[in-house]
C-alpha cells in the first residue's frame, strides 16, 4: 500500500506501464494489420504472379473491367486474392461491366414498340 506522500511516483509508475502496454498492442495490432493485408490484398506484381499474366495485359483487363476485385490508392492497384481466385476458378466469368454491355447490345438491337 502507498502512503499519500507516495501516490505522485506511484502514479507515474502506473502510467509508465502503461504507456508501454498502449505500445505492445499497437504494435501487435500494426503486425496483425498487415499480416491481414498482405493476405487480403495482392499488388500488380503479386496478382500478374497469381494470373501468370504480363503487366501490360493485366492493365488492359482491369481497363476493360473484365477482373474482379481490383481497388485504387493512391494511384496504385491492389487485387482482392479471394475474389482473384474465386474468378480464376470459375474461369472467365463475365463482370458486371461485360453484362452491361451486352445488355446494352441487346437492347439496342430491338425494335421500337416490340421485340425482334
Amino acid at each position: 500500500m502507498y502512503t499519500f506522500n507516495e501516490l505522485p511516483e506511484a502514479v507515474t509508475a502506473i502510467a509508465n506501464k502503461l504507456d508501454v502496454i498502449e505500445r505492445l498492442l499497437k504494435l501487435k495490432n500494426s503486425k496483425e494489420t498487415e499480416d491481414f493485408i498482405s493476405n487480403r490484398l495482392l499488388t500488380l506484381d503479386q496478382a500478374c504472379s497469381l494470373l501468370k499474366l504480363q503487366k501490360s495485359t493485366l492493365y488492359s483487363k482491369v481497363s476493360r473491367g473484365e477482373i474482379p476485385g481490383v481497388y485504387k490508392q493512391a494511384g496504385r492497384l491492389y487485387f482482392k486474392k479471394e475474389e482473384l481466385l474465386k474468378w480464376l476458378e470459375a474461369g472467365e466469368k463475365k463482370t458486371t461491366t461485360k453484362i452491361l454491355e451486352e445488355a446494352d447490345q441487346h437492347l439496342a438491337g430491338l425494335k421500337k414498340g416490340g421485340v425482334n
